[in-house]
């Protein structure tokens, strides 16, 4: 128990003074309210190891967000993969007539190593449409296609020749899985798959001046026009022909044939 003193002071004040055993258990109490104050508690520590997580994951992402800016930027510079050659690559040359339909070819070609559908859109379904409008190629495989377009005759005070036409054409490819029947709903159908190839522009010839453009263009389109009457004649026939085109002896027919003209000697005869 602690024993308590008086002093009288020479203010004749009466001060109190405490003897160690209470002084000692003062100090303890203080020391172990400070102690307790300082000792984390489990919600603190799980706090602090939330807020190092949150610092290491943002230090990891920022770690790593350079390298993916810089992928992404690589792959944005990285020219397109295509999978058909255009010929011509990026326009369509069409002779200029005014108030006539006139016609544009252009050469493709499948460069992948599996099949690929294409297809034709334009801006104007009104006054153009190819032949064909679509199809499937195989690997290697090329074909010339038909631009028909109806020319506008020019407005104001417009050269004709410098007339500028707002249609632009499009061709789209899609791989598919060998050979097939072409529907334009596949494009639909795997519209995820889908890649737009080239937007061609229209830029038009004058007819009566000789140019290395309007010379291809004919060129093209007499192979287009050869193309298409080959594919309209029916297939040969490999087989024996029919007696009287002078391959095959119809040996049925001759017998018949003798046979008649034994039955017309008998009838001589009888008469």
């Amino acid at each position: 128990m602690a024993v308590e003193s008086d002093k009288v002071g020479s203010d004749g004040k009466v001060w109190s003074f405490c003897s160690m055993p209470f002084w000692q258990t003062t100090h303890a109490s203080s020391s172990s309210s400070s102690t307790t104050t300082t000792i984390p508690t489990t919600s603190s520590m799980h706090h602090s190891v939330h807020h190092q997580s949150q610092i290491l994951q943002s230090l990891d992402r920022s770690t790593h967000q350079p390298s993916t800016t810089v992928s992404s930027v690589a792959k944005s510079l990285l020219p397109t993969r295509r999978r058909l050659r255009l010929d011509p690559p990026n326009k369509l040359y069409f002779p200029y007539e005014p108030g006539k339909q006139v016609r544009s070819a252009i050469a493709i070609k499948n460069t992948c190593k599996s099949h690929v559908a294409f297809k034709f859109q334009t801006t104007a379904p009104k006054s153009c449409y190819m032949r064909p409008p679509g199809g499937i190629l195989a690997p290697g495989e090329s074909i010339i296609a038909t631009v028909f377009k109806f020319v506008e005759p020019p407005e104001n005070n417009e050269k004709p020749i410098d007339q500028k036409s707002r249609v632009k054409f499009k061709i789209m490819s899609l791989k598919v899985k060998g050979e097939m029947d072409y529907v334009p709903e596949l494009f639909d159908e795997q519209r995820d798959h889908v890649a737009d190839e080239q937007i061609l522009r229209v830029i038009f010839l004058d007819p009566e001046r000789p140019s290395p453009a309007l010379d291809k263009l004919k060129r093209q389109l007499a192979e287009a026009e050869a193309a298409l009457e080959a594919r309209k004649k029916p297939p040969e026939e490999t087989g024996p022909r029919v007696a009287g085109e002078g391959l095959v002896i119809d040996e049925w027919k001759e017998r018949r044939e003798r046979y008649l003209a034994r039955q017309q000697v008998e009838v001589v005869d009888s008469v």
